[in-house]
């Protein structure tokens, strides 16, 4: 199973379309606080559709509760990013990797993609565009991951 980690979203109806990604693809969500909005808001629930009670996420109070239990993982944690040359489609993903996405406004914390530099990786854009709506960005990293290993996907 993959992870997918959210590191403090804004967007509530983001939040609840990747939820509902990770219910369909057999995915782990885990989200790290702070967000902006409640979990239980109508928004989460409405783009999640009636997978949200059936996913099960993980929520964390930090990004520090996170890292004590799961930093054992480092050497596979992906970091999706504007800051890098890596296109995602060149990294050999395996199953249990953990990939992690940032805010909406803000990316991920730089301190935390210092835990693996070589796992920083970008979606390929032309240069006048800034970035990508976070849902559709999960999407593509995910399912590649998913293409890579579908042998294990049942």
């Amino acid at each position: 199973m993959f992870h997918i980690v959210l590191v403090h979203p804004r967007i509530p109806q983001n939040t609840g379309s990747i939820g509902r990604m990770c219910f369909n693809a057999g995915f782990k969500l885990h989200i790290i606080k702070p967000c902006v909005f409640e979990l239980s808001q109508k928004a989460v629930r409405r783009a999640g559709l009636d997978y949200w009670d059936k996913l099960e996420p993980i929520i964390w109070e930090s990004l520090e509760k996170f890292l004590k239990i799961n930093l054992i993982h480092k050497e596979r944690f992906f970091f999706a990013t504007t800051k890098s040359d890596k296109p995602y489609f060149s990294v050999e993903f395996k199953k249990d990797d953990f990939l992690f996405f940032g805010s909406e406004s803000f990316g991920l914390p730089s301190e935390l993609m210092e835990l693996n530099t070589k796992h920083k990786i970008t979606i390929p854009m032309k240069p006048y565009g800034r970035s990508l709506n976070l849902a559709t960005s999960v999407g593509i990293v995910a399912y590649e991951a998913l293409r890579q290993n579908f042998h294990t996907f049942k």
